[in-house]
């Protein structure tokens, strides 16, 4: 049975405290991303979909994370560094590229002497996984832009929220602004979202298993649509992939899932991921941040539910084909890889 560890008491005041460093940090990344317009615009020629999405898939690799370059496409919107379609890019740059960390742990495993097998198996489904749905999604996300059809659907609360932070948040923008280029504000600014997912990570919840009532699970991790929901709410709770993906491990260790049964969990996963980043797109006060973000949400479920709905069969069968290919030898392994890094930088330079 899955159960949560008690809260200590610890954790309410370091909650109050990473929330209190994101938004700061996205002070300090509004504050300093004008100065990155040139460097962006002329020197990388981020201005477009397909240069957006290599320079956010790349950019993903240097942090090791998704969500602060998402983040990131946020303020370049809300500074007018990048257009609707470019933020658009960058955010589904931010996930292919953090698809690959996951990826990048599996080789950990192997220098360590594990088998290439076990190693990387996961991570190459977690990788195949987010890809399948992010590609199709693309046009359907890029349909939903230039139409505008949700451009009337906003969320407010933003200014609210920024309001009771602001009497402590200026005075330390200004101090670091009078201290700092403008770039190494920004600079600032992505280190401290860094350190604030790692501390929310913190203050959530540890999930455990019990082992004397692991039996009644099994049953449902052969259904689609349950490991699909449960991969969603998890995510959407602790605003946290590396959580709910961290799950499997316990779950695949007790026998409860197999590689078969976890491709409708990382699918959730991969939608409701950008719960933070829907946040930060309120944070700036930005109505087409918001809508962009909510942009790739829906095109992500919409591509995810026709999967479930219509031949999920035929989808999870091409999905472990493609995985077994790539394991199959280390010269697919090595193109694979290969591939990674090269495809990105055509993209920027596109």
């Amino acid at each position: 049975m899955l159960t949560r560890r008690r809260l200590h008491w610890y954790k309410l005041p370091l909650f109050a405290f990473s929330l209190f460093c994101f938004i700061l940090a996205i002070t300090l990344m509004k504050d300093g991303a004008r100065s990155l317009a040139p460097l962006v615009q002329q020197r990388l020629h981020v201005q477009g979909f397909a240069d957006a999405l290599g320079f956010g898939w790349l950019a993903s690799y240097l942090v090791m994370s998704g969500s602060p370059v998402a983040a990131t496409a946020m303020t370049f919107l809300d500074q007018g560094i990048v257009d609707r379609f470019g933020a658009y890019g960058m955010i589904v740059g931010s996930r292919m590229g953090a698809s690959f960390i996951v990826l990048f742990i599996g080789f950990l495993y192997i220098l360590r002497g594990r088998s290439r097998m076990a190693g990387l198996s996961m991570g190459l489904l977690s990788l195949a996984v987010a890809w399948s749905i992010q590609l199709p999604a693309i046009p359907v996300g890029l349909s939903l832009l230039a139409s505008g059809r949700l451009d009337g659907l906003q969320l407010g609360g933003g200014a609210d929220l920024k309001g009771l932070f602001d009497i402590v948040l200026d005075p330390v923008s200004q101090t670091l602004r009078g201290l700092l280029p403008d770039w190494g504000v920004f600079l600032m600014g992505l280190a401290l979202i860094l350190g604030s997912f790692n501390l929310l990570d913190r203050c959530l919840p540890q999930m455990s298993l019990k082992e004397s009532q692991v039996g009644g699970l099994g049953r449902y991790a052969y259904k689609p649509w349950v490991m699909f929901t449960l991969g969603s709410l998890v995510t959407l709770i602790s605003m946290s992939v590396s959580v709910s993906l961290g799950l499997l491990v316990p779950l695949s260790e007790r026998g409860l899932v197999r590689r078969e049964n976890v491709a409708p969990y990382i699918m959730g996963a991969n939608i409701t991921t950008f719960i933070d980043t829907l946040l930060v797109a309120v944070l700036v006060q930005n109505p087409d941040a918001f809508t962009v973000v909510l942009t790739e949400m829906l095109s992500l479920g919409v591509v995810a539910l026709l999967v479930l709905v219509i031949r999920y069969s035929v989808y999870e069968r091409a999905l472990l084909r493609a995985v077994d290919w790539v394991l199959f030898s280390r010269g697919h392994l090595a193109a694979f890889m290969f591939s990674l890094f090269v495809v990105p930088v055509i993209l920027l330079a596109f």
